[in-house]
């Protein structure tokens, strides 16, 4: 009986050590966290992006591997292109985590001039409409290649946020609605695709959370991102941390001039639409006759 007793003992032991292992080497799996996107995602408002930037503040605080994909300047068409080159597909294919910021420069880089134009001074936004359409078009290609190399990724897709705070702000404001509006829908007609994060609530209230160019997020705004990123990942991993790790603080670029053209821009476009934008309403009332 003793000897029975012995070996059982001896037994529960073995099983409790090979459990204690099982669970260490489950806790301690590394996940891989990648980013994609474009300047937001890259970190172009701070000087440090590299060692500061959000995606590299998400990845220092839970221990995760990490790969950042996204270009400065890109936009929905660039990273389709993007997602074709080896690298970038290897990490997409590996991504327990992905974040996409992309959206804004369908806007900046789409004849920004001619899209104020439109707005300030006529009044039209149907060009907004059209590059809603196609964001959302090619956002969905987006989605079917990343799906194509990955099925089990979690992807975090970013609302896009209004930085300006001058005559340029209610125009930006109607584009990254059109962009939010999209995710949305995309969200909505599929889902469990993607987790939306509301990127532009978390930014818009604070004016500190931009750069002083004027478009991108300052190294505040990066941690507030960080943050948001990862109270929504930990609802999908709740082992991982929900407070940013600052390992390298963001150092803000200074006396950005795109700021100064922007703002010079939106003064431009104000006052052609207080002295052209009557004309154009007049116009727009008179019917068109048939052709």
């Amino acid at each position: 009986m003793k000897k029975t007793r012995k070996i059982m003992a001896v037994a529960l032991c073995l099983l409790m050590l090979v459990m204690s292992l099982s669970l260490s080497a489950f806790a301690g799996e590394e996940k891989f966290y990648l980013v994609l996107g474009d300047s937001i995602g890259y970190g172009s408002g701070i000087l440090n992006s590299k060692e500061a930037c959000y995606g590299r503040i998400v990845a220092d605080t839970n221990g995760y591997e990490y790969a950042n994909h996204a270009i400065p300047g890109h936009t929905t068409t660039n990273l389709i292109a993007r997602l074709g080159e080896e690298k970038v597909k290897s990490d997409v294919a590996k991504a327990d985590i992905i974040s996409i910021s992309i959206g804004g420069n369908d806007f900046l880089m789409n004849n920004l001039y001619g899209l104020m134009f439109d707005a300030m001074v006529k009044g039209d936004y149907s060009e907004f409409d059209a590059i809603g359409h196609k964001f959302y078009n090619n956002f969905s290609t987006i989605m079917e290649l990343i799906r194509a190399l990955n099925s089990d990724a979690v992807i975090f897709m970013q609302t896009l946020y209004n930085p300006q705070s001058g005559y340029l702000r209610a125009p930006y404001q109607q584009g990254a609605d059109r962009i939010n509006g999209a995710i949305l829908k995309y969200a909505e007609e599929h889902p469990g695709e993607i987790i939306v994060v509301d990127v532009a609530s978390a930014l818009n209230s604070d004016m500190g959370n931009f750069a002083s160019d004027a478009i991108h997020p300052s190294a505040k705004g990066n941690e507030a991102i960080a943050k948001l990123l990862l109270s929504e990942i930990n609802k999908v991993y709740p082992e991982g941390k929900t407070e940013p790790v600052i390992n390298v603080k963001g150092e803000d670029m200074r006396n950005a001039t795109f700021a100064g053209t922007i703002n010079a821009m939106g003064v431009f476009f104000h006052i052609l639409s207080l002295v052209l934008g009557p004309f154009y309403r007049i116009i727009s009332r008179i019917p068109m006759p048939y052709m």
